[in-house]
């Protein structure tokens, strides 16, 4: 028996949204993960908050940041909140406006000092926020703005941000541009809290890049493409922050078009053996196994989420279970990882939350 306590944090969409059917939700779901069946269970009130499409939690697990993506919203706004140590209760603290609109990501730099985030809709395409000593947010030392369009004229008429997130190095941020198929680095500017434009990678055409995760051996990252269903390998350089495409593989099976899906989240094994890729339409995740010296990528299979639609989905900190959110079934399907093949098994335990979006955990 495990004496860990893993908790579950749930962002959900509490307004209605083009991508949203219908929604009942009040906010951020907090939930208990046991350790030995995979079953989660309620660890507390539900936090009210305007549709908490995105969280990241702190390296130091002392808090919370949300962004409330509205789409009847001209400009979106970050929550900061404070994490109890004992409970996992959430306080809130402060907000401020994200300088744009359908703010889709937040995430925090290594040494919990910056928060950035990446606007969907109008206005810039990501900015910085100082965080305070007590975890609250500073309004922005520094935003950017990207030009340009894709290929697929419905879904790349400009630049849509869709993830923001630093290397494990502290020394660069990169920017997922769903709008204009690229990756756009910058130098984090630790002293006065501002990105420097440093470089950007164009990928192909109509992939319409959405999430990127790093690899723990640092060696590598990976990128899902919404649009065209991809994953793409990528090297990555520390020292110079450059990446470069390695090879690029299928989210969906052979023989389903990604006309009728489109990827969401991506996901990598604590161990760095198994990337995982969300499809929402073909309702599975894709699951390739790494190589860890050349970094490419090699097909495992397809797990069924059994649900509808997974945006989001999340590893617990010890690698056994993967959790993942079906928004359009209002469910949260526990699986177990195998550790040696990566193939998902569910549990069996399925637990009811309102189009849950946004899965993050951590161990108290």
């Amino acid at each position: 028996m495990s004496n860990e306590t893993v908790l579950l944090y749930v962002g959900t969409y509490t307004h209605p949204a083009p991508h949203v059917k219908t929604t009942y939700a009040q906010g951020i779901y907090i939930f208990s993960l046991n350790l030995d069946t995979g079953e989660l269970s309620p660890a507390g009130d539900t936090l009210n908050l305007d549709s908490p499409s995105f969280l990241t939690i702190t390296h130091s697990k002392r808090h919370l940041y949300a962004t409330s993506e509205v789409w009847q919203w001209s400009e979106g706004t970050i929550s900061a909140f404070a994490i109890d140590p004992k409970t996992g209760a959430l306080t809130y603290i402060n907000k401020q406006p994200t300088l744009g609109s359908s703010s889709a990501y937040v995430s925090v730099d290594q040494a919990d000092q910056f928060a950035f985030v990446a606007n969907y809709g109008d206005g810039q395409s990501a900015a910085v926020f100082p965080l305070r000593a007590d975890g609250g947010v500073i309004r922005a030392s520094d935003s950017v703005i990207h030009e340009g369009r894709g290929v697929h004229a419905a879904r790349q008429d400009k630049s849509h941000a869709h993830s923001i997130q630093p290397d494990p190095t502290n020394t660069w941020v990169y920017v997922t541009d769903l709008g204009i198929d690229e990756i756009v680095c910058y130098k984090l500017d630790h002293q006065h809290g501002r990105l420097i434009s440093h470089s950007r990678l164009k990928m192909t055409d109509g992939m319409g890049p959405r999430h990127m995760v790093f690899a723990p051996n640092g060696k590598f990252a990976y990128v899902i493409g919404e649009l065209n269903s991809s994953i793409t390998a990528l090297s990555f350089d520390a020292a110079t922050g450059a990446l470069a495409a390695l090879q690029s593989v299928r989210a969906l099976p052979e023989d389903v078009s990604h006309e009728t899906s489109h990827c969401s989240d991506i996901q990598i094994h604590p161990s760095g053996k198994f990337i995982y890729g969300g499809n929402r339409g073909h309702d599975s995740l894709v699951i390739y196994a790494v190589d860890d010296v050349t970094g490419r990528l090699t097909y495992v299979g397809h797990q069924s989420t059994l649900g509808h639609t997974p945006r989001n989905f999340a590893i617990d900190p010890s690698g056994m279970y993967m959790l993942v959110g079906n928004q359009d079934s209002d469910t949260i399907v526990t699986f177990r990882i195998d550790q040696y093949s990566g193939h998902l098994t569910p549990t069996g335990h399925v637990a009811s939350v309102p189009t849950p979006v946004c899965l993050k955990l951590i161990t108290l």
